[in-house]
């Protein structure tokens, strides 16, 4: 346009009121969308240039918005890391028996076995399966704990620029020691050293935790499977102190009492410390740790109760350690229990199923104090302080349907313990020691003790 066009051309837009910076403004934004943007100067009045007074600020707008996020994630990374730190040394590190997250992942895992565990029809079926339950547990724990920490520290690589992918990327990459990303710059370089430390540490705790957890388990289990040819598989507390009179060995009960309140003081310390060990189960599908922990406390309660005078003082610190250990366990396991139970608080085991149990004893001529009808109110008392804590640890656990241990979370047959043969050189297929049900044995021995009370003395039949 020419010099003369120009002097006249625009002082006439300026006069109908055209403003020309914000049609060439306008016009610069469509070139941008269309993909034929040029460079626009605009003529100020001075000659100056000048840009469009709004393209600074939503940039800088956009840049800030940009950054708040970045910090905003930074301190929820930080947030993520040292949760997953504090829940790691609760869980490996501090012996306190607090529970924390791992009750969490255990109570989820506990509902997926338990919705697979319907579709198993028998008991040893499902004791196989439940068997592999506390090392799903401690894997799930282990990738919570390694997700928790690429996520916290792939926030944290993010405040130094580029993409969340990339950081995440990167986290993962130092986190187990790859090292096939990483960048520059102090910033970065620090937390990729934090992440390779974290992972490296974490790892380490988790291994050397194991040892320390099957140390745990020899030592219970090794109490477990003598009790077993004593007490029975299951084991049962009238079956222990009437094979304790068949095999002429009542004076060995004050030892087997006293290896027990060792081993409960033992399972209260190092349950309570890692309780990821109440998960473990025994060997044998037949047999249970806390099954064989409340049948000697029933043995040594019925011992107490049927023979005041002779039965050992051990009897007595057996059963008071073994309530203190169980009640050790609920506490930790935020179950709520009794702490100081009455002596004629009921009970759920009934008469009936006591009757079972005294005459399973005195069918093995165990030499008792009192009558059925006497020793139950003492026997109830001694029971009422560890029945509740065994019966829903039993339930929890899913433990072995044995005998006086209570209902289960799903209906099962009640196991019987297995029949004790006695054989000898005479009878070498000798019958077991209970070839009937209580009920009939003990019916036949009371027809015994009337004959021999209606005999003559001096005769001879």
């Amino acid at each position: 346009m020419s010099a003369c066009c120009k002097h006249m051309f625009i002082p006439w837009l300026a006069a109908s009121g055209f403003d020309a910076p914000a049609w060439q403004a306008g016009f610069r934004r469509r070139a941008i969308l269309t993909g034929r943007a040029r460079p626009v100067r605009l003529a100020g009045r001075a000659g100056g240039s000048r840009r469009p007074a709004n393209a600074g600020g939503a940039g800088g707008s956009r840049g800030f918005s940009i950054v708040g996020v970045r910090v905003a994630a930074a301190v929820l990374g930080v947030v993520v890391v040292c949760a997953v730190w504090v829940n790691a040394a609760l869980t490996l590190v501090i012996p306190r028996g607090r529970v924390g997250f791992i009750k969490v992942v255990d109570r989820f895992v506990d509902r997926v076995y338990t919705a697979g565990g319907r579709l198993v029809r028998s008991w040893d079926r499902r004791d196989a399966l439940l068997a592999s339950q506390p090392v799903v547990t401690l894997g799930l724990l282990l990738f919570i704990w390694l997700t928790g920490f690429v996520a916290g520290y792939g926030l944290l690589l993010w405040l130094a620029g580029g993409s969340l992918p990339g950081a995440v990327r990167e986290a993962g990459s130092s986190l187990f020691t790859l090292g096939f990303a990483a960048r520059s710059g102090t910033g970065p370089s620090v937390v990729d050293f934090l992440a390779a430390a974290s992972g490296l540490v974490i790892v380490a705790l988790q291994i050397a935790y194991l040892p320390t957890l099957y140390a745990a388990y020899n030592r219970r289990e090794t109490e477990v499977t003598l009790l077993a040819p004593r007490a029975g598989s299951p084991a049962w507390g009238p079956e222990l102190l009437a094979r304790a009179q068949m095999a002429h060995g009542i004076e060995q009960l004050t030892a087997i009492y006293q290896a027990w309140e060792r081993w409960s003081a033992d399972v209260a310390e190092s349950h309570s410390s890692y309780p990821s060990l109440l998960r473990f189960r025994s060997p044998e599908p037949r047999s249970s740790w806390v099954i064989s922990q409340l049948a000697v406390l029933d043995a040594a309660a019925l011992h107490l109760a049927a023979c005041p005078a002779s039965a050992p003082f051990t009897a007595r610190l057996c059963v008071q350690m073994g309530f203190t250990c169980l009640r050790k366990l609920t506490r930790t396991l935020r179950i709520p229990v009794a702490e100081d139970p009455r002596p004629d608080d009921p009970v759920r085991l009934s008469w009936e199923e006591f009757l079972q149990g005294w005459e399973r004893l005195t069918a093995a001529g165990f030499p008792v104090e009192r009558t059925a009808e006497e020793a139950w109110p003492h026997f109830r008392g001694w029971r009422v302080n560890y029945e509740t804590a065994a019966y829903k640890l039993a339930s929890g656990l899913d433990a072995v349907p044995a005998r006086w241990s209570g209902p289960r979370r799903r209906e099962w047959g009640l196991v019987e313990p297995r029949g004790l043969t006695n054989r000898t050189p005479e009878h070498p297929d000798g019958p077991p020691a209970a070839p009937r049900n209580l009920g009939s044995l003990a019916g036949e021995h009371a027809d015994l003790r009337a004959e021999a009370a209606t005999q003559l003395p001096g005769t001879d039949r």
